[in-house]
């Protein structure tokens, strides 16, 4: 048997398929393709789907690939055991409707044996128990010993999901010996014990099962075969898991040389080295893939993979970002088989080191609160954290859900998981009734599907910004009505329109619709999911009657400036993703008359470098003039030209394609140029963040632009009068006015720094001892909650050992500080609990750790009387 790395295994393995004539394809994305029923690839032939389903034509009816995978189900598992890991990568031999059965076993034989050189004597196969074909084809044409084939049942070797494609499956084991297995007599293949070890998998899909239940033969049988890895690739190099695996090891090998311990020698630290290594290897590929990190779908998984080994990290003693690093080795163990790793490198490293230093802002206040509340669980004797206090570390601190259910585990407390699930649904509702209703604009849902479903509007207005068209819908009040007068407040539908309805992140135009006897003014208009498009009208002469003819007129300027907007959010869509990277999608936008709006993936906020490259590309294609173009047509013939189409953009079979030169191509219903010159200049006013992982720029174009730096010019003039200087010494002048200030704080700090001295002094000379223990206490009604910790501080420092308790009623609200030097906690003394019984006098409550805690409280008259307690709580703590 050869000893051959996991890179030379996956090598040989898609040549030797190379030679069968097969097609090698390189690895789909984690991300899948056309396939809503998946969040992440999870399997070797999950990206081949619309091949074995038909609606698809395979680029050849042989294929093999080695396909990175996800899956997340155990991962709370992983870690505690050297079995469970995310990530995999699933070498696959696949025939579409080519050869079948007696081909895949004899080249599956054929490449184990001859290939690999593993021992016949240790190789053991399963076949489905009524498989009669397969059990021939493996004894007597494979040449397999009939004691070494097992029948196996249905749950074991049979594939199926529901109705549809099937088949039964033939599995190929290793066997490790006997010191690998459980001792048991029964012991043999299918034992859950780690002694036979199913390295291949494959499936014969032959059969089509309909609602009956019933096997009917396919008329092209396909092939589906999956062979893991990493676990192939332990069997050949003679190790127990996929974590003493060459290139996995080497993993490992860095994260161990960062903490300082070592594989194999603590079961407890053993298990944070298998999640981080485990881990960074999901984080790796999936930010390679475009992943980002956030609160929902896969970038939730990204982000609960890269935060749990993060906090992994710090049970080793990490304090300091350090994934990032790890993925350096990542990249190397698999760059050849994965060049985009390479290409991406120093993104990937970007992305992840963002994400530890916003885990690391987070995680300790968030840690400090958990385990104050599982102090006082323990306090108490409870064993159930509420979820009222779990959501409010999830919702306000922003602390992963699965973390705490996590580390509340590891102290034998449970959540209360119904409470939680009502918090977050009560959160749902909230954010539901906050948001309007897009589908129905706003109007009541029952007047429109009231209406007559053949009224449908023509839109005519891309280029066209008037037109003579009857009136078909008058709506007033939520009801249809045959008329309306004079101001009158109304909604009106049209046969055809120039006006071009709220979709797409465009406004709604505005303009008039008039007739010799009716002047309507157009406020707005909008468009329904039906395609129903509305004019939001006041009437301001006449009456105007159902059936009745009217020169619809739009405001041409106010929509030449919305167009200029919109074509340059094109614009800027691609711009952003040749500086940024391709991981950059446009995740929202508005477009109206005045600027434009537009948010995007991104991990972290733009440099001043970024946001001026972004610029200078966007007005260098204005200045290069190029046309922009309009064309309806089959959404896979606008894929093959390259088309980006937008996330959660939901498109038709029939789709307009716009393209500005060669430069941009994108799926879009909205209002264009017909040359990128048209923009006329482009000004980014703006770069903030929405979201986790979602940036927003605001922009400015054409005329809009021009009264931009008119008005930044009128800035710097006010400056100058303001500064007594002239526009050109403004900068100057400034530093100096900034210098002075500075030396002002100076001067400032130095006085309060001896004041705090001095009543530092005071208070500690104030300051009783109590069985051995100095107490000091001091009400100091200047200072707020900060103040009152720095104060707090500055007289633990110099107190040397002891407690500290202060207190301030400073514009009517009481807050407290308890402060205890660590060689007082040995004798019992506990801030948290000092703290709670003195703010308790006052009204109020708080807690916190043995060695600083604060608290709130009501009662501005009641403070002096709080700390009077402050003595007799210490003398009761001291054991």
């Amino acid at each position: 048997m050869q000893k051959l790395g996991l890179n030379e295994i996956r090598e040989k393995f898609l040549s030797f398929f190379e030679s069968k004539d097969h097609l090698r394809l390189p690895s789909f994305p984690l991300i899948p393709q056309n396939d809503a029923s998946l969040l992440l690839i999870n399997a070797g032939m999950a990206p081949l789907k619309p091949y074995f389903t038909g609606k698809e034509i395979p680029p050849r009816k042989r294929v093999t690939t080695c396909q990175k995978c996800i899956r997340t189900p155990d991962i709370e598992r992983v870690g505690k055991t050297a079995r469970h890991a995310t990530f995999f990568e699933m070498l696959g031999n696949f025939s579409f409707g080519d050869y079948f059965k007696r081909e895949a076993t004899k080249w599956a034989w054929e490449f184990v044996t001859k290939e690999l050189e593993l021992p016949v004597d240790r190789l053991w196969v399963s076949i489905y128990e009524e498989d009669d074909e397969a059990f021939d084809i493996w004894t007597k044409e494979v040449g397999v010993s009939p004691e070494r084939v097992v029948r196996m049942g249905k749950d074991d070797n049979f594939w199926e999901i529901g109705t549809g494609p099937c088949g039964p499956c033939s599995e190929i084991y290793f066997d490790r010996g006997e010191e690998a297995g459980c001792g048991s007599p029964d012991c043999a293949v299918g034992c859950d014990c780690d002694r036979f070890v199913e390295f291949w998998n494959l499936v014969f899909t032959q059969f089509d099962k309909d609602e009956q239940g019933n096997y009917n033969p396919l008329a092209n049988p396909n092939i589906d075969t999956g062979m893991g890895l990493e676990r192939i690739a332990a069997i050949m190099q003679g190790v127990g898991s996929l974590f003493e695996v060459d290139t996995v090891k080497s993993i490992m090998e860095h994260v161990s040389r960062i903490a300082g311990v070592k594989y194999k020698e603590n079961p407890k630290t053993d298990v944070s080295l298998r999640v981080i290594t485990d881990h960074i290897r999901s984080t790796t590929f999936m930010v390679s893939d475009g992943i980002l990190p956030s609160n929902e779908g896969r970038g939730y998984v990204l982000r609960r993979l890269l935060r749990r080994a993060a906090r992994h990290g710090k049970l080793l003693g990490i304090e300091k970002p350090f994934l990032f690093e790890i993925a350096d080795t990542v990249i190397d163990a698999s760059r050849e088989a994965y060049p985009e790793l390479e290409e991406k490198r120093k993104y990937i490293q970007k992305v992840i080191k963002v994400e530890e230093e916003r885990f690391n802002e987070t995680i300790d206040q968030g840690l400090n609160i958990l385990n104050q509340y599982i102090d006082e669980l323990k306090e108490k004797n409870e064993k159930v954290l509420s979820g009222d206090k779990a959501f409010k570390l999830y919702d306000t601190y922003g602390f992963p859900i699965d973390l705490t259910r996590e580390i509340i585990a590891e102290q034998g407390i449970e959540l209360d998981e119904e409470e939680f699930n009502r918090e977050m649904e009560a959160q749902r509702e909230r954010a539901r009734s906050a948001r309007q209703d897009a589908a129905s604009a706003g109007w009541d849902d029952n007047v429109f599907s009231r209406m007559d479903k053949s009224i449908t509007t023509q839109f005519i207005g891309y280029f066209q910004f008037e037109s003579v068209s009857r009136v078909l819908a008058i709506i007033s009040g939520n009801e249809e009505v045959e008329s309306a007068s004079q101001g009158r407040q109304v909604t009106i539908l049209l046969d055809k329109t120039p006006f071009y309805g709220e979709s797409g992140g465009q406004v709604g135009d505005t303009g008039v619709l008039e007739n010799d006897d009716v002047l309507i003014k157009v406020v707005d208009c909008k468009k329904l999911g039906d395609g129903k498009i509305l004019h939001i009208c006041e009437v301001e002469k006449g009456v105007i009657s159902k059936g009745d003819e009217v020169k619809a007129v739009i405001d041409v300027e106010r929509r030449k400036a919305i167009t200029r907007n919109h074509s340059a959010t094109h614009l800027l869509h691609k711009a952003l993703r040749r500086v940024l990277g391709e991981h950059v999608v446009q995740s929202g936008s508005l477009v109206t008359p005045d600027h434009l709006r537009f948010d995007f993936s991104h991990f972290a906020p733009m440099t001043k470098d970024e946001i001026d490259r972004v610029e200078r590309e966007v007005n260098r294609v204005v200045l290069d003039s190029l046309p922009i173009k309009a064309e309806e047509m089959p959404i896979e013939e606008a894929k093959k030209k390259g088309a980006m189409a937008l996330f959660g953009e939901k498109y038709g079979s029939v789709v307009r394609l716009v393209t500005m030169g060669d430069y941009s191509l994108e799926l879009c219903g909205g209002c264009h140029l017909t040359s990128t010159s048209q923009v006329g200049s482009f000004k980014i006013v703006s770069e903030s963040g929405v979201a986790a992982g979602v940036r927003r720029i605001e922009a400015v174009t054409g005329l809009g632009a021009l009264n931009y730096y008119a008005s930044r010019e009128q800035l710097l003039e006010d400056l100058a009068v303001v500064l007594k200087t002239n526009v050109n010494d403004v900068v100057k002048k400034a530093e100096s006015v900034v210098l002075e200030l500075k030396e002002s704080q100076k001067e400032i700090e130095k006085l309060r720094n001896k004041l705090t001295q001095e009543s530092v002094d005071k208070i500690l000379a104030g300051a009783v001892e109590i069985k051995g223990i100095k107490v000091a206490t001091a009400r100091m009604d200047a200072l707020d909650m900060e103040g009152l910790r720095n104060m707090g501080d500055a007289l633990r420092a110099k107190m040397g050992s002891g407690v500290v308790v202060l207190a301030s009623g400073g514009e009517g609200k009481v807050s407290f500080v308890a402060m205890a030097t660590k060689d007082v906690l040995p004798k019992g003394i506990h801030c948290g609990n000092i703290i709670r019984e003195v703010a308790k006098t006052a009204g109020g409550g708080g807690g916190g750790r043995p060695d600083m805690a604060q608290a709130g409280g009501k009662d501005v008259s009641k403070i002096n009387e709080a700390l009077q307690k402050v003595a007799g709580l210490v003398e009761q703590q001291i054991k």
